[in-house]
């Protein structure tokens, strides 16, 4: 595997793309082009949670795709930890949206640029994202043929088209999650997050529309994976719900998975991905499998029913 880091703004060390490139030199090489998925991290839109950077990676290397990490722009500009929930903090109006959205154009320009060298299939690229990062996922599923991304980046949106969208407990509706009762610590936690997200303290009514992509679904959306956990206290299952609603709405096609159990948080739900026992559950863990196979419907790999020596070995087979 090779595994190397771009930059995607020369100035700036926060944003960057982590290639996990599969570069067999024998026989493997056979296969051609490979897909590949695009992941973005959650972190309330402070940070990149690595808990959901490089062990999602390597679960869809091995299952025979390109991974790419995209730690785009957050309020904490690459540093660990959160910001002082209960503090009036500044805002930064160069990591406000629609910059992080963008940033996800950006890196399919770059894989783009390397697709003959890496081998990647870009007509079979998925972008995957796990909470703030699945709402960065699900707004460029709804925002990658719009101008806001392609006059930005001076492109045709067929170059930055994704394929599929796999998003793990997103959120979807900034209407709903404003009108939703919670304690002391998530309201903070969540009224900062849409501060540093937007740029403002309270935003209009058409702000939050224009972020919440379960409202702007169209059938230019990609297929979509969702999955969410009924126990999830922070990101209320109800995201995942809204967004397969509207996808079915607009004859989308997708595939939801609701577990009974798991906070806020699994990632792949494995000691891969933990730091504690509670980020753990076998259940949730199915996740993966479950994408797997609801990818191959559309990313397997064009390969012959029998290798080359089984057919002359077997010439009769």
């Amino acid at each position: 595997m090779l595994i190397t880091e771009f930059k995607l703004y020369e100035n700036r060390e926060d944003v960057t793309l982590t290639a996990y490139v599969l570069a067999e030199k024998g026989e493997l090489r056979g296969q051609g082009l490979r897909p590949a998925v695009l992941i973005c991290p959650g972190g309330g839109y402070f940070n990149c949670s690595d808990r959901e950077a490089e062990p999602v990676a390597l679960a869809f290397a091995a299952m025979g795709y390109h991974a790419f990490v995209l730690r785009y722009s957050t309020y904490m500009e690459g540093a660990e930890g959160f910001a002082d929930l209960f503090s009036d903090l500044k805002v930064k109006e160069h990591l406000t949206h629609p910059a992080p959205v963008r940033e996800i154009g950006m890196a399919m320009l770059l894989i783009r640029r390397h697709a003959k060298d890496w081998m990647v299939d870009m007509d079979r690229v998925a972008v995957c994202g796990f909470s703030a990062g699945a709402h960065n996922t699900s707004m460029y599923g709804v925002y990658w043929d719009k101008p806001l991304i392609t006059d930005f980046l001076g492109v045709e949106k067929e170059a930055i088209r994704p394929a599929a969208l796999v998003l793990g407990y997103t959120l979807s509706d900034y209407i709903f999650l404003r009108d939703f009762e919670r304690n002391e610590l998530d309201e903070a936690f969540f009224r900062n997050s849409v501060k540093v997200f937007t740029g403002e303290a309270q935003p209009s009514e058409e702000k939050l529309i224009e972020i919440s992509p379960a409202r702007l679904v169209s059938a230019q959306t990609p297929p979509t994976f969702l999955w969410a956990t009924a126990a999830d206290a922070m990101v209320p299952v109800q995201h995942s719900l809204r967004m397969a609603h509207a996808l079915a709405d607009h004859h989308v096609p997708f595939e939801l998975h609701v577990f009974e159990e798991g906070d806020h948080g699994m990632s792949v739900a494995t000691q891969a991905s933990s730091v504690a026992k509670s980020q753990m559950n076998a259940d949730a863990a199915k996740w993966v499998g479950l994408a797997d196979v609801w990818l191959k419907k559309r990313f397997a790999l064009d390969l012959p029913e029998k290798t080359a020596f089984e057919e002359a070995s077997h010439p009769c087979l």
